[in-house]
């Protein structure tokens, strides 16, 4: 294995930062911490960096013991949120700082800076200065200069979190294919269930301290292991079992008092039948690739519904309409809670 954590604890005062977190990260994968503030990833990500020492538990690396260790030798790439360049050196001299540090020959620091300005697609920039560039570009330059010195493990924490929209999705799709490109264990932190779901290999999903559920994107949303990962990964209605959300035929037995459905496994017609619940269009909103129909059942409650353009064509829903819903899929927890 490439990280191993184990029943790793970290308290500030009565806060449990991290509780009791057991976590197995395999070499050469590329996992995301994701979870909402407060949740504990960046604590852990620090404390597998060796930033921070845990109250309790065990750490390896690559198979060594490495709970007590010094930072600087750990062999581990660190980036943070923002860049954390020297402004004073050009692009080139910041890749090339640690390797100085390192004592390494001037032929082997020149090589390796123009290989990894070539990676990260800066070539001709290297004698630029940071406040030359813009934040995608930092941001990557801060990635080269981890991966300078060959890291056996490299941690990002919230790397994209300072950029806008745009180029964080551009980044996205980089890092996936640097990722390829370098193979070295990498870890990153984010709130973005997007970006996680987009770029790991797994996704370790943390909540008040601890490790909600792991798995791939398709297993930690197809399959959700609690109602704060389902409410937590990609949107969902949450409505009372009494709501009359389930068909009057239906015969299912709840051992919840929430019903926990996605907008697109809800779907509408227009007449009513045994599988069916009476609702009324509330709003309609056009994003363009699909259309989100706000429903009110009624019993009062609002969930929304995700149509393809093709079927809101054919049922020309206006606000108002009286219509029928029908869940394709729906899930409940025997204990609720998304706090």
């Amino acid at each position: 294995m490439g990280i191993e954590v184990q029943d790793v604890s970290k308290h500030y005062g009565s806060f449990h930062a991290v509780d009791q977190v057991s976590l197995s990260i395999k070499t050469d994968s590329l996992v995301a911490l994701l979870g909402p503030s407060g949740s504990g990833k960046s604590t852990l990500l620090r404390m597998i960096a060796g930033l921070e020492q845990p109250d309790a538990g065990r750490i390896a690396l690559l198979g060594r013991d490495a709970t007590y260790t010094a930072v600087q030798k750990r062999n581990i790439g660190f980036v943070f949120q923002h860049y954390a360049l020297f402004k004073h050196l050009t692009i080139r001299q910041n890749i090339a700082f640690a390797l100085e540090l390192r004592k390494a020959s001037k032929a082997l620091i020149r090589e390796r800076v123009e290989e990894l300005l070539s990676l990260i697609q800066l070539q001709g920039l290297g004698d630029r200065y940071p406040a030359q560039l813009s934040g995608g570009q930092r941001q990557r330059v801060a990635l080269a200069r981890a991966l300078a010195v060959q890291p056996q493990v490299l941690l990002l924490d919230e790397p994209f979190g300072a950029l806008d929209a745009k180029v964080r999705k551009e980044l996205r799709a980089w890092l996936r294919h640097l990722h390829e490109e370098v193979s070295v264990t990498t870890v990153f932190v984010t709130h973005d269930q997007e970006e996680a779901m987009e770029v790991a290999d797994e996704i370790v999903v943390m909540n008040k301290g601890k490790v909600e559920q792991v798995g791939t994107a398709t297993e930690i949303y197809d399959h959700p292991a609690s109602a704060f990962v389902m409410s937590f990964i990609g949107p969902v209605n949450v409505v009372p079992a009494r709501s009359g959300i389930l068909p009057r035929n239906g015969n299912k037995v709840l051992d919840s008092d929430r019903v926990f459905l996605r907008p697109h496994d809800i779907d509408i017609e227009l007449t009513a039948s045994p599988e069916v619940v009476p609702a009324r269009v509330d709003r309609v909103v056009h994003l363009g690739w699909e259309v989100i129909v706000e429903v009110r059942l009624e019993s009062g409650e609002l969930v929304t519904a995700n149509l393809s353009r093709d079927r809101f064509n054919q049922l020309q829903l206006r606000s108002e309409q009286p219509i029928y819903i029908k869940p394709k899929s729906l899930k409940t927890f025997p204990a609720y809670a998304v706090n």
